[in-house]
């Protein structure tokens, strides 16, 4: 198993440095993806990719794209450079990454597996995001008719890198902040397995947040949406999985 950590970076300057000192224990390969950030951000990207040379490399997008756009962008370069698997982490510190080392466990036992982070919240989670995030869930169990995925907007996962290759040849995945839920849900249609880990979750109080309220939760409701009608004509498949 080949494995590298993807990273979104949008105007994170003050905590990609912190999250990438915390990655040099694992010895693993870093692809930065810099999804059109200021001009301070992507000195502090750069100066991190010359520093760190021999295992973090650095990608420029040339304008902000989201998300999803900035994680695909990822996934096609950990492709090009053959690695099998990547994980994905966010840019903001907030995610526990000594849990790490029971993600690579986890996809080295289950190599075919989607290994998905579950949040484990500590009081700083704001309750709008909370009680969001509980709507968004069940929104999943609905469509994928299943309680498998425990939570679908963790954007701490690890991911097998030749099912999300051929999802990405046949389908345009959500750009923004609707990728996490978009992406799961029609990888587990493509009959992809799921594994679930607990994972600490902290919102540091001065950290940046790029989820606008109204926007972002207007395109999460359009994805469910979309995936409901998408998963109406999968129904007999869906059940016949559980059998």
């Amino acid at each position: 198993m080949s494995l590298c950590i993807i990273i979104p970076v949008y105007n994170h300057k003050d905590a990609i440095g912190h999250v990438v000192e915390q990655l040099k224990p694992f010895k693993i390969s870093c692809l930065l993806i810099n999804d059109g950030s200021s001009e301070d951000c992507t000195a502090v990207l750069q100066q991190i990719a010359k520093q760190h040379s021999s295992w973090v490399t650095l990608y420029e997008r040339a304008e902000n794209g989201g998300k999803g756009a900035a994680v695909v962008d990822g996934f096609q370069l950990a492709i090009k450079k053959g690695f099998s698997h990547a994980i994905q982490i966010d840019a903001d510190g907030q995610h526990k990454l000594e849990d790490i080392a029971q993600f690579v466990q986890a996809s080295e036992q289950y190599p075919q597996y989607l290994i998905l982070g579950q949040p484990q919240f500590d009081a700083s989670v704001p309750k709008s995001r909370l009680y969001g995030r509980q709507f968004t869930n069940l929104w999943i169990w609905i469509n994928t008719l299943s309680f498998t995925i425990a939570d679908g907007m963790c954007g701490f996962r690890c991911y097998p890198l030749a099912a999300t290759a051929q999802l990405l040849r046949s389908n345009t995945v959500g750009q923004g902040m609707d990728f996490d839920i978009d992406i799961v849900v029609r990888l587990y249609w493509q009959g992809v397995d799921m594994l679930n880990i607990k994972t600490d979750v902290h919102y540091p109080l001065d950290g940046v947040s790029h989820f606008q309220l109204l926007q972002d939760n207007i395109l999460i409701s359009r994805i469910h949406a979309q995936l409901f009608f998408g998963m109406l004509w999968r129904i007999p498949k869906l059940i016949m999985r559980h059998f």
